[in-house]
């Protein structure tokens, strides 16, 4: 953050937050609303993924804003999806040794007649 001005605001907001004599969502709403007037805020190019940061840590899940929620499912997503190939291949190996398993008890079944 290049602004000084919004570093000593955040810190001054984030203390009310903690002592819960202002809500989160306002907190944001005021680091939002100054990014947009600042002329210094406006030229920083990492302002807005400091604030998201900001954002996840401050709010609780339910009040992230729904754009957010959805780009870090689809962060999740990726991420689950090398999980899930490795399920895949648990899986198969779990089928293979299902259908061994029924083909002894078919052979069980024949000596029993």
């Amino acid at each position: 953050m290049q602004c000084q001005r919004l570093v000593k605001m955040i810190k001054s907001w984030y203390l009310h937050v903690r002592d819960e004599t202002m809500a989160p969502a306002r907190m944001i709403s005021f680091i939002e609303e100054h990014a947009e007037s600042c002329d210094i805020c406006r030229q920083d190019p990492d302002l807005q993924e400091e604030i998201a940061k900001i954002t996840e840590l401050v709010l609780p899940e339910s009040k992230i804003p729904k754009a957010v929620r959805l780009k870090n499912s689809e962060d999740d997503e990726i991420d689950a999806d090398d999980e899930i190939d490795t399920d895949e291949d648990t899986k198969e190996e779990s089928d293979e040794s299902t259908d061994d398993e029924a083909d002894e008890d078919v052979e069980d079944e024949d000596t029993l007649d």
